[in-house]
């Protein structure tokens, strides 16, 4: 298949690019006439853009945002349809309709045109007849393009589409293209590689009616605001009956204020502003094509609306087609809603690759986001193939010297920053070992393993001086902290020191990259790993413990992270349990940490022995807190602690998303402890199962599934007075043991593929 599109030729449109603002989609059709039946035909296609194919009127496919993202400076991926069902005898008409997407639209807050100037298509049709012969049908000059009713396309601004443009018939036979010009024969800016798709496509995942709708009046003009009642990734598609030349414009939130009005301050310069104009030719229905938005609420301005027309608009959710793998549940409702709000963060920013946010102007696959959210990504749906991708786009993004960039895919936004920093850049390790811990792939860690000793080699030639990255001594920029954390710090950056930080990630790398080369049966490479992290360890107590086991940044995250990276001498580690718990305390039972803290801190916590505050923490209602936002009716987990709060209203408009999954890396433990289903790093996949719940808190029952590589597992509890009832189901290919918790006996604790109900007796 590749070979064969890269003998076809790019084409685009005659008209020359917009550089200021979203462009007009183009049109291409061909005619071509089969005289008898073929055996098989399909359609090779891909596109520096989005496209959108059809034969003979009938759409090709069901992927939404072909053919995805990629870093485009070294490959793009093609698709293949099997298009014979489409097919007729006589004249027959493939149409693509093209849209600026990623490549040539508008990127983050970079404007438009970042990887090139003009989208461009690819596609050869190959149709197989009966007597052996074959016939391609390749893009070239004979194709036609024209504009149409799209006036206007953008992922970040919007889509304006003008029904009274409509091509009527365009991609059927008998249409009149007598008014459309030749396409261009296209030489792009870059010339990516052609390579199959690793991952599943974007699809319409499912559709959500409104659950409430108000109408406002200002500057003499009528809106009316629909609630879907869920935050989430997509667009709408309308259904109305009006006049020809009626406009609805449509805007997109995720909040509304104190008055009910739209709240749009957070989405920076992104527009997120679809315009329909009506045909009047009786009911017309439309969804935009080369755009999405996120948002809960929708804005249409209906002033052009007469009394007897009508409307009306469902959300249509998008993302990458992953299964939903995972299912948990207990006995606090508050704790439910939590844990679907970090599935629906997930959906929202699994879409062609990990974003932040998909709001504003940015989602974008920031590196560190990714990191400390992956493993309750894997408890939550299949990721397996996305990482896939994602860990070819770090290969794709890696600089000369091995360094990762903050965000990818990568672009040229951010060339003064080689380097994402302790905690974002090391996802180039973290993320395959967990996506090998979780599936049991070897696969990920073959492919990237050069990639990943290439970053292990740019931090000790690059980024650290006397094994201490980010080192104050160096002139580079050092990373982004423990981000958005509140620990009394008055940046973004938070408290805790950036060599701190980059230390303890530097020698969990080297950690990690031990066992891979061991694991990879690179016997030689390991012990230089295992030598490399006692040099990294030995330098972190020599710059931040003192002899009393203080830290010299006294944050919850860097105790955090001595402890969670087993940093510290044995008979410090207590010491240091206490200082972090004496920091909670000194918060009332607060949480203080950022991004980079969050998602270890409750393990730490439990390991150290301190179940009960951790418990406390994950159940604290009030702010600063995870069920704060879920009390004030979140759907989706926010950027910052304090997004929205009675006392101040919204954060800083520059940057205040209220779906970033980030802080939902709390999933993990409640799936891990609370519910207690956690893997054997010694037989990853979920081979050998560990069942170890751990309850506490408020919690009197929790529950959890898995779909693993071996099959579904599950755990349910229930604990009374005097006992703890456990129900576990282990499959063919597995094999299961069961911790105690503390405060119970149980006579067996080795099980074997099955279904058993078992009684823990109180002590």
């Amino acid at each position: 298949m590749k070979t064969l599109l890269e003998a076809t030729s790019w084409i685009s449109s005659q008209a020359a690019p917009q550089n200021d603002m979203p462009s007009p989609a183009t049109y291409f059709r061909k005619s071509f006439i089969i005289k008898n039946m073929p055996s098989s035909a399909y359609l090779v296609i891909t596109a520096l853009g989005l496209y959108d194919a059809e034969i003979n009127a009938a759409t090709v496919g069901d992927q939404v945002f072909a053919p995805g993202w990629t870093c485009y400076e070294k490959r793009v991926p093609f698709q293949r349809y099997d298009v014979l069902a489409l097919l007729s005898v006589g004249e027959n008409v493939i149409g693509v309709t093209l849209g600026d997407g990623w490549y040539c639209g508008h990127v983050a807050w970079m404007g438009r045109g970042i990887y090139g100037p003009q989208s461009c298509l690819r596609a050869a049709l190959v149709i197989d007849n009966a007597d052996g012969s074959q016939e391609v049908i390749s893009t070239d000059a004979t194709w036609k393009e024209n504009t149409g009713p799209i006036v206007g396309n953008d992922l970040l601004m919007g889509e304006i589409f003008d029904a009274r443009k409509a091509l009527v018939g365009w991609s059927q036979s008998g249409y009149n293209d007598s008014g459309w010009q030749s396409a261009k024969k296209a030489s792009p800016v870059l010339e990516p590689e052609l390579c199959e798709p690793l991952v599943q496509p974007v699809r319409r995942i499912q559709t959500m009616p409104a659950q409430n709708a108000w109408d406002l009046y200002a500057d003499g003009r009528r809106y009316r605001i629909f609630d879907f009642g869920q935050n989430f990734a997509g667009r709408i598609k309308l259904h109305i009956l009006a006049a020809k030349g009626t406009q609805l414009r449509f805007r997109y939130g995720e909040m509304v204020t104190q008055e009910k009005t739209l709240y749009t301050e957070n989405l920076r310069t992104a527009k997120s502003t679809d315009y329909y104009i009506c045909n009047g030719n009786g009911s017309e229905t439309w969804e935009p094509k080369f755009t999405f938005h996120g948002f809960r609420y929708v804005e249409v301005d209906i002033t052009e609306l007469n009394v007897s027309d009508s409307f009306e608009i469902t959300g249509v959710v998008l993302h990458n087609d992953m299964e939903v793998t995972g299912q948990f549940e207990c006995s606090n409702p508050l704790l439910n809603q939590l844990q679907h709000n970090i599935l629906w963060g997930q959906k929202s920013n699994f879409l062609e690759a990990p974003t932040d946010c998909p709001q504003r102007d940015e989602r974008l696959g920031w590196t560190g986001d990714a990191q400390v959210f992956i493993r309750t990504a894997c408890f939550n749906m299949d990721v397996q193939r996305f990482f896939h991708k994602w860990m070819q786009d770090h290969r794709d993004s890696q600089g000369e010297i091995g360094n990762i960039p903050p965000v990818v895919p990568h672009f040229n936004m951010f060339n003064e920053i080689k380097n994402g920093g302790p905690a974002w850049s090391d996802a180039t390790i973290i993320c395959p070992w967990t996506i090998y811990l979780c599936y049991g792939d070897n696969q990920i860690l073959m492919d990237h393993y050069e990639s990943m000793c290439r970053y292990m080699n740019y931090l000790k030639e690059h980024a650290s001086k006397d094994c201490i990255p980010s080192h104050p001594d160096l002139d580079f920029f050092p990373g982004f902290g423990d981000w958005l954390a509140l620990d009394g710090g008055a940046t973004v950056q938070g408290l805790t020191a950036y060599d701190l930080i980059g230390t303890a990630f530097y020698a969990y790398d080297a950690e990690l990259m031990a066992k891979i080369a061991s694991i990879l049966g690179r016997t030689e490479d390991a012990d230089k790993f295992h030598a490399l992290r006692a040099q990294v360890v030995s330098a972190f107590q020599r710059r931040f413990v003192t002899p009393d086991g203080l830290l010299v940044s006294a944050t919850q995250t860097a105790y955090v992270l001595a402890l969670h990276f087993d940093l510290l001498p044995e008979h410090l580690r207590p010491i240091a349990a206490q200082e972090l718990v004496r920091n909670i305390k000194n918060k009332e039972m607060h949480i203080g940490t950022g991004f980079v803290g969050t998602p270890y801190v409750l393990e730490v916590l439990e390991n150290a022995g301190y179940l009960d505050v951790a418990y406390q923490l994950l159940e604290q209602e009030s702010f600063p807190s995870w069920l704060f936002p879920v009390k004030n009716g979140a759907t989706t987990i926010w950027e910052r602690w304090d997004g929205w709060t009675p006392e101040k209203g919204f954060q800083d408009i520059s940057m205040n998303s209220f779906n970033h999954y980030a802080y939902g890396a709390v999933g993990a433990w409640m799936y891990q402890t609370v519910a207690g289903l956690e893997l054997d790093p010694n037989e990853p996949g979920y081979r050998h199962i560990i069942f170890r719940p751990r309850p506490g808190g408020s919690i009197t029952w929790a529950k959890a599934s898995l779909k693993t590589p071996q099959g579904l597992v599950s755990i349910n509890w229930q604990l009374s007075e005097s006992e703890l009832k456990l129900e576990i189901t282990i499959p063919e290919g597995s094999h299961a043991s069961l911790e105690i918790p503390e405060g119970f006996t149980a006579s067996e604790a080795e099980y074997s593929p099955g279904t058993y109900s078992l009684s823990l007796k109180k002590a």
